[in-house]
C-alpha cells in the first residue's frame, strides 16, 4: 500500500501562502516558516505530519501528496481548513 510523509504550512489566505512559498524558494527554512506562520498544531514540529496512507487526509491534500514531486514545495492547495504549502518528504508506492 502507498504511504507518504509530508510537512505543510497552513495559512488563512492564498496571498499568505504565495508569500511564504516565495520566501522558501528564496532560501528560507521550511521548518522555521512553519513554526512561525502555520495555523496547524503541526507547525510546532516544523509542519511534519508523519507517515500516512491515501484516504487519511482531506481529498485535495491527498491528491497532491500522492501525485506531486517529492522534495518540492507544492501549493497553494485550498482545503476546508485554508491554504497549504506541502512538501512531500518521502513516498512509497
Amino acid at each position: 500500500m502507498a504511504k507518504a510523509s509530508a510537512r505543510h504550512i497552513l495559512v488563512p489566505s492564498e496571498d499568505d501562502c504565495n508569500n511564504l512559498k516565495a520566501e522558501i524558494e528564496a532560501g528560507a527554512d521550511f521548518e522555521k516558516i512553519a513554526a512561525k506562520h502555520s495555523k496547524c498544531p503541526s507547525g510546532k514540529q516544523g509542519g511534519a505530519l508523519g507517515e500516512f496512507s491515501p484516504g487519511q487526509m482531506v481529498k485535495e491534500f491527498d491528491e497532491v501528496v500522492f501525485s506531486g514531486e517529492v522534495g518540492k514545495v507544492l501549493g497553494p492547495v485550498k482545503t476546508q481548513f485554508g491554504y497549504h504549502l506541502i512538501e512531500i518528504t518521502n513516498r512509497t508506492d
